[in-house]
């Protein structure tokens, strides 16, 4: 995969899982419809319920693995294809190198004021 591969393959699943709510709605649309009628045909009901079910157990799977995703980013958690975590720990470093630089020139500042003294 290249550089986006996986931020490409997030938003795939997102639309698998828009295509799968098209299916829960046209299930349920089939369903209502089907029980409009006189005399509903109890198989065909039984069919688009079970159609109806199995996608939004699969949507909610699908949802549930993407909300975990997302959460394991917004906490910068380790996660594929992010380096969001290792730039912060190298810029953390970079700056208590600095604040460390700074802290050791004040010393030596004060040690040569305190050698000058009489």
């Amino acid at each position: 995969m290249g550089t986006y591969g996986p931020a490409n393959e997030k938003l795939r699943n997102l639309e698998e899982i828009e295509k799968e709510i098209a299916i829960i709605l046209q299930s349920a649309a089939s369903a209502i419809l089907e029980m409009s009628k006189e005399k509903p045909a109890e198989r065909t009901l039984d069919r688009h319920a079970l159609q109806f079910t199995a996608s939004v157990q699969r949507v909610e799977m699908e949802l549930s693995s993407q909300i975990r995703y997302l959460t394991q980013v917004a906490t910068g958690q380790p996660h594929e294809g992010s380096s969001y975590s290792s730039r912060k720990d190298a810029q953390m470093a970079v700056n208590r190198v600095e604040y460390t630089h700074v802290k050791v020139r004040d010393l030596a500042k004060t040690c040569d004021q305190m050698l000058a003294q009489p």
